[in-house]
């Protein structure tokens, strides 16, 4: 992902294990998109083992067609039930889920993840009384964090802020005070506090100044209420962090305009939407993919549209592999979104990361034409054609994505390291070499580049000196980077350091060993220290490893006859050019 908002944290990744209790044992299956319905069996059993299958596959919209048959036949099947309701919510599928959810508290009147979900149906129909109900009769563990949150909004919406914030309150967990004070402060704004909606909203600020939510709380507050400036240097404090979010310039470009903010909840429904939306962009971060999934899901029952809730759910399935359900995510942005223009480049990398290289091309390329300064999506169209070897092609694009940023910034070195790589594998090494220091220069130190500057260098026997300082520094930065271990070992093969080459070598291997170049040097090193078997081992192994096409006759001719004799210069050299780092 190329596009810098997308990818980031959105919620601050201060919620433990507690948050995530209401999430049952039922939860042992993941999504996975499919836009053609399956095909069901005639049998229960048939039908039961697809479900359990198309789980493991993280299809769950598979599962829960197949779960559903299985109950036709076997309706009070309580693992069927809880199955089905579980996948038909992660699908958000909440009119089948609510059904479910039903019949299953039915059966199981303690079951957590039916009553929330039962609670959030409630929420969306304004009945507060009725939702604080289900989230009181739950598992008292699972209601620590996540039915506090709730049950204060839904005394929000009764208008009741004593009972809401005394709720809150009763959260004890030190790790989620910011996140309790934070929906502490939206309630007291909501029902008119503004005293005490400032105090909890700074402390929610306060306790973690790099989170978006908590910075365009307060901010929004701080405009509101009548200090736009203070609110500039909320918004400014965080993009010095995070530059060129497209929320946050939104945001800004408002008060500079002279008009009003909105704030981030209207309702108590909105609210509740809120929590929902924070516990599963947390939980995505902590590999808790179906809870994650299940509260966005909710989330967007409550608050249809939402943009930064549907990015979350994009990203999330990017992570979980389903490009699919990715870009469905990513085209439910609406258009008028600030997000909405890097959700079509999102959509069009997707694409590519599901076999479809040509419609991410095309794709890309239309929205150039439409954007022809937009330095995200030019550098996005550059990043595939790299991809695709088409270093020209690439660099052209790169060179249009370099003049569309201006005077370049800190987090532009990818433009010119990345550009470098071009003109290095164009043949164009002078260029190269200088995109890779301008890389440096925005960003010193930055290991990939070190990494790539400094191998180059050794492999064409120029600055040796330093060329070992960049790898041994990039070393000591990614210490468990393979790719940057096989350099720094490459480089001692390269200047005959052959037992250093080889112990240097032995650790790349252990840090990556599936890399067939990696395996190819090391091969190379235990031949030089007369390790014969051991290096026609590892030569085995990258051939096995499907090589660059390339690179292969160098392997197999290696396989054949070993190395030439080092002593001889005429043969070393063509015999130990490879691709490497």
């Amino acid at each position: 992902m190329t596009t810098r908002f997308m990818s980031q944290a959105v919620a601050a990744g201060i919620f433990g294990a507690a948050v995530f209790a209401v999430a049952t044992s039922a939860l042992a299956a993941a999504v996975d998109p499919n836009s053609q319905a399956p095909e069901v069996g005639q049998s229960q059993p048939g039908n039961y083992l697809a479900g359990l299958i198309a789980s493991a596959d993280r299809d769950t919209s598979s599962a829960e067609v197949y779960y559903r048959e299985a109950l036709r036949v076997d309706p009070r099947n309580s693992d069927l039930i809880e199955r089905a309701f579980a996948a038909a919510l992660a699908n958000g599928d909440e009119q089948n889920a609510t059904a479910l959810g039903e019949r299953l508290l039915a059966r199981d009147p303690g079951n957590s993840l039916a009553r929330l979900a039962t609670a959030v149906n409630a929420i969306a129909q304004g009945q507060y009384a009725t939702a604080r109900a289900q989230l009181a009769s739950g598992d008292v563990r699972s209601r620590d964090v996540t039915a506090a949150l709730l049950t204060a909004w839904c005394y929000a919406g009764q208008m009741d802020l004593h009972h809401a914030l005394d709720a809150l309150d009763r959260i004890r967990d030190p790790s989620v005070a910011g996140f309790r004070d934070y929906h502490a402060g939206l309630i007291a704004d909501y029902l008119g506090n503004p005293a005490e909606a400032r105090r909890r909203l700074k402390s929610a600020y306060d306790s973690d100044r790099n989170t978006l939510r908590f910075v365009d709380a307060y901010a929004r507050f701080l405009a509101t209420h009548g200090d736009p400036d203070g609110a500039k240097a909320v918004y400014a404090d965080f993009m010095a962090v995070v530059p060129h979010h497209p929320l946050i310039e939104q945001a800004v470009s408002t008060l500079r305009a002279g008009q009003q903010l909105e704030t981030q909840v209207r309702s108590a429904k909105d609210g509740a939407a809120e929590v929902l939306y924070g516990l599963g962009s947390a939980g995505s971060r902590q590999d808790d993919e179906l809870p994650a999934l299940i509260y966005l899901r909710l989330s967007l029952y409550l608050r249809p549209g939402d943009d930064l809730t549907a990015v979350t759910l994009a990203n999330l399935f990017d992570e979980m592999k389903q490009g699919d359900q990715a870009i469905a995510a990513f085209r439910s942005v609406p258009a008028a979104s600030p997000l909405r223009g890097d959700a079509d480049i999102q959509i069009a990398l997707e694409l590519e990361s599901i076999g479809k290289s040509d419609d991410a091309i095309q794709r890309l390329q239309d929205i150039v034409a439409a954007r022809p300064h937009d330095a995200d999506a030019l550098s996005s169209l550059a990043g595939l054609q790299r991809s695709a070897k088409k270093y020209a092609e690439a660099a052209a694009t790169y060179d249009r994505a370099i003049a569309a940023v201006g005077i370049p910034q800190r987090d532009n070195w990818t433009l010119f390291y990345f550009r470098g790589i071009c003109f290095e594998r164009d043949k164009q090494w002078p260029k190269a070499e200088a995109d890779f220091k301008k890389a440096l220069e925005l960003y010193p130190e930055q290991p990939l580049v070190l990494n790539y500057l400094g191998y180059s260098w050794v492999d064409q026997g120029i600055n040796l000196d330093e060329a070992f300082k960049m790898l041994r520094r990039a070393v000591e930065l990614k210490p468990n980077d393979g790719y940057i271990v096989d350099s720094l070992g490459w480089a001692h093969f390269k200047l005959g350091q052959f037992p250093e080459a080889a112990q240097t070598l032995e650790r790349a291997i252990s840090l990556k060993p599936a890399d067939p170049v990696l395996n190819d040097h090391l091969g190379d090193a235990y031949w030089r220290v007369n390790r014969r078997t051991e290096a026609h081992f590892q030569w085995n192994h990258a051939r096995d490893m499907g090589p660059e096409p390339e690179d292969l006759p160098a392997i197999l001719k290696k396989i054949e006859v070993g190395l030439p004799d080092a002593s001889d210069p005429s043969t070393t050299d063509a015999a130990q050019k490879q691709s490497g780092g």
